[in-house]
Formats: C-alpha cells, structure tokens, sequence
C-alpha cells in the first residue's frame, strides 16, 4: 500500500523513462476518465445485482437446511461445491455454457425462443451474464454463516413462539430475521468487497467488453498497469478504490457495533 502511495504521485511515459512527480495529477485523471466512470457504474450494478440475490439465496439455503441430517448435509457439500472451484475454471465452463447457438444454454432456452440473444457478445445482457457465476459460486459460501447465525437463534423463544401460535411466517419475521442481523450486516461487507476483488472471470470471459459494457474497477486498474502500462494511473486508481472500500467497512462494522450495543 505503501508502494501503491508513492507511485500514484509520480507518472512514467515509457518502462524505461525516468519518473516524474505529478503530485495529484494522477488522481485527477482517473475522476475526469470516462472509463474509469463507467467501470464504477458498472461496478455498482454488478455490486448490487450480485450481492442481494446472492444473499437471498444463502438465506433460503440455509433455512431450508439448518436440521443437521444425512441429506441436509449431502446438499449443503453440494451447494457448497462451486465455492472451491477456482473462478477461472469456472468462467471457462461458463464461457462454453454461454457459447451463442452451440452452448448449452442455448440448446436448451432454443426450444423456446425462436431469437437467441448473444449472451457475452450483447452489451445489454453481458454484464448481467457474468453476474450468474458469481451468484452460483458465492451463494454457498454465504450459507455457512446464515447456518452459523441461525445456530444462535434462541431454542425456548421459538417454542414459545410455536406455543402462543406464530405461524413459520410470523416466527421468521419477528424473530429469526432480527437475530441475523448481524450475519447480514457481515455478510453483505463480504459479498460487496468480492464484487470489487473477483476479476477473473471478467478476464476469461469478456475482457471487459463488448464496449466497455462489463469493465469493472478492477479490471480497469488491470488495463491501466499491464496493457497501458501507466502505473501512477493505476495506483491512482487503486487507492480511490481502497478508500472506497475501507470507508463502506468501517461504516458498515460501526453500524454492527451500534445496533449490537443498543437497547
């Protein structure tokens, strides 16, 4: 991080020129760079489109799972399974999935759309794509800390509850969502920093393309420092970025500490 400060105050032309300090210039670029804008925009929209449906699923597995029997454990080691596949072997099954006329998508949605849209090559839907992987990999992993959380969820409140007549209904909404908040709060801290730190599957899959319509932060800093090799843009990028990130978390954490304190 360090190294991250320094170069972001100095610029280089070329690999082999002398640096040159630019104070904040590097800074001023990346705000007025309109890919740069448009890969936060992006970033946002993949954030959220990843993030909500990733954690409703999680919730609804592990409340679907949470009595400990041979099946129930068969299926959390199978929902858990696209968590320890690595995420550029997983966007290459993905790529063949999502493969226009000859993947497997389309031979199965092609018995019931006559037009097939071009699932990577259409800026419309590109990004929305590669969205599906990482609700398919992370959803899992979110679900071992709702199953955690639920373990907190006290035994003798929810047969009172039964007893007085809560319905499941009732008894999720008044006393099981409140416990978990906490899990929720961590959680979504954890599924908003892998929304900003998973790229590759943006590197496998697109290249940030077509138009720009799937460049995320990360995969622009990516493109300032090895293709452009503009490394104080890059590092200007980067702590824009983490500044970001550290800010969301400790928002997030103090938020946590103060519902946990209150009355």
């Amino acid at each position: 991080m360090g190294r991250v400060l320094i170069d972001a105050l100095y610029q280089r032309a070329t690999p082999k020129a002398p640096v040159r300090f630019v104070g904040f210039e590097n800074i001023s670029a990346v705000l007025a760079d309109p890919a740069f804008a448009g890969a936060v925009v992006n970033n946002l929209i993949y954030a959220v489109g990843t993030t909500v449906p990733s954690i409703a699923l999680a919730l609804l597995f592990a409340l679907a799972l949470a009595r400990t029997h041979a099946v129930n454990s068969a299926l959390r080691a199978a929902l858990f399974l696209p968590v320890l596949i690595p995420m550029v072997a997983a966007s290459a099954l993905f790529l063949f999935i999502f493969l226009p006329n000859v993947g497997l998508l389309d031979y199965y949605i092609g018995r019931l759309l006559p037009v097939l849209p071009n699932w990577l090559g259409d800026g419309d839907i590109a990004l929305y794509a590669i969205m599906v992987i990482t609700i398919w990999k992370n959803a899992g992993y979110y679900m071992l800390f709702f199953l955690a959380g639920l373990q907190a969820v006290p035994e003798d409140v929810m047969e009172a509850a039964h007893l007085d007549g809560a319905g499941p209904y009732r008894r999720l909404r008044h006393i099981i969502l409140p416990e978990l908040k906490p899990t929720f709060l961590f959680v979504t801290v954890i599924a908003t920093l892998n929304a900003v730190t998973q790229v590759d599957h943006v590197f496998v899959m697109t290249q940030g393309g077509p138009s720009n319509s799937t460049n995320l932060v990360l995969f622009y800093i990516y493109q300032q420092a090895v293709e452009h090799y503009d490394i104080g843009k890059a590092s200007a990028a980067t702590l824009l970025t983490l500044a970001a990130l550290m800010a969301l978390t400790a928002l997030s954490f103090r938020t946590m500490a103060n519902r946990e304190g209150g009355p």
